[in-house]
C-alpha cells in the first residue's frame, strides 16, 4: 500500500442474518431514509407557522402517500438504471431486471418515480401537488446521505485515483491498486447534509409559503451536487466517460438544473399563500 493512504474498513455488507434470511445495509439504508423522512414530514405538517396556517396535507394522507412513495422509489430507481445504465445486458438478461437484491438503482430514475407517484397521489386526494413535492424533497436529503453511507460499506462507486499524498485517500477492495477519493463520502456531505441543512434553513424563513420553491430547490441544488461529486467519481464501468469527458451522472443532471430554475423563479413570482385547513372530505379519506 502507498504511504499517506487510508486501508478501507472493511466492512460486511450484510447487517442482519437469521438463518437464510440477510438484510443487507443497503436495505436498511432504503427503509431508514423512508422512515426517518416520514418522521420529518411529519413535524412539518404539524407546523402551523411554516405554512402560515394549517398545512394542505394532513398527517393521515402522508401517512397514506408513503407507501405511494416508496414503490415510485423502487421501480423508478431500478427503471432508471435498467434504461440509462446498462441498458445492453438487461436486453440480454430481461429475469435480472426482478433481482434487486444484486444492486442498481439511479436516483434520477427513483426521483422521477417520485414525481409520478406525487402527482398520481394528488390527483387522487385532490391536494396541491407543489406543496407535496415541497415536503418530500424537504426529506429527500435523508435518504440521500444514508445511501450514499450504504455505497461506502459496500465499497461500490468508488472514487477516481487520487494523488498519493491526499492524507484521505483510500484503496478500495475492489478498486484496483490505487488509492481513490471516497467519493461516497463527498457525495454523502453534499447530496445529503449540506442539501438537507440548505432545505431545512429555507422552510425557517417560510419557503413552504411559496409552494414549489423546495422542490426547485431541492432539484437545482441536488444536480449542481450531483455533477461536482462525478468530478471525484469513477465512471461506471460498462460506460465510461461520454462526450466531452462527460459522465452519466453529469448529462442525467443538467436538465435538472434547468428546469429547477424555472420552477423557483415561478415559485418566486406568487405572493407567499395562506394555507386554508384541508377540507372535512379530504381530512378523512384513507387508503384505498
Amino acid at each position: 500500500m502507498l504511504p499517506l493512504t487510508i486501508a478501507f474498513p472493511v466492512f460486511d455488507p450484510i447487517a442482519i442474518s437469521i438463518g437464510p434470511f440477510a438484510i443487507r445495509w443497503y436495505a436498511l439504508a432504503y427503509i431508514g431514509g423512508i422512515v426517518l423522512g416520514w418522521i420529518y414530514a411529519r413535524a412539518l405538517i404539524r407546523s402551523t407557522k411554516l405554512w402560515g396556517g394549517p398545512a394542505p396535507i394532513t398527517l393521515v394522507q402522508m401517512d397514506d402517500f408513503i407507501l405511494w412513495v416508496t414503490i415510485g422509489i423502487i421501480l423508478g430507481g431500478r427503471t432508471g438504471y435498467v434504461l440509462f445504465y446498462n441498458l445492453d445486458f438487461f436486453i440480454q438478461h430481461p429475469a435480472e431486471i426482478f433481482e434487486l437484491w444484486k444492486g442498481g438503482m439511479s436516483f434520477h430514475g427513483g426521483f422521477m418515480g417520485c414525481v409520478v407517484a406525487v402527482m398520481l397521489f394528488c390527483w387522487k386526494r385532490d391536494i396541491p401537488v407543489l406543496s407535496l413535492g415541497d415536503i418530500t424533497c424537504a426529506v429527500g436529503p435523508i435518504g440521500l446521505f444514508l445511501g450514499r453511507l450504504a455505497n461506502f460499506i459496500n465499497s461500490e462507486l468508488w472514487g477516481r485515483a487520487a494523488d498519493p499524498s491526499l492524507p484521505w485517500a483510500m484503496v478500495f477492495p475492489n478498486g484496483g491498486p490505487l488509492p481513490r477519493h471516497p467519493s461516497q463520502l463527498y457525495e454523502a456531505g453534499l447530496e445529503g447534509i449540506a442539501l438537507f441543512v440548505i432545505l431545512a434553513l429555507m422552510i425557517r424563513v417560510g419557503a413552504l409559503k411559496r409552494p414549489g420553491l423546495i422542490l426547485g430547490s431541492f432539484i437545482t441544488l441536488y444536480a449542481l451536487a450531483r455533477i461536482t461529486g462525478e468530478f471525484f467519481r469513477e465512471p461506471d464501468p460498462q460506460l465510461g466517460f461520454l462526450w466531452g469527458g462527460l459522465t452519466m451522472g453529469m448529462l442525467l443532471s443538467v436538465p435538472m438544473v434547468v428546469a429547477g430554475i424555472a420552477i423557483i423563479a415561478t415559485a418566486l413570482r406568487r405572493k407567499p399563500v395562506q394555507h386554508d385547513p384541508p377540507s372535512a372530505a379530504r381530512t378523512t379519506q384513507g387508503t384505498p
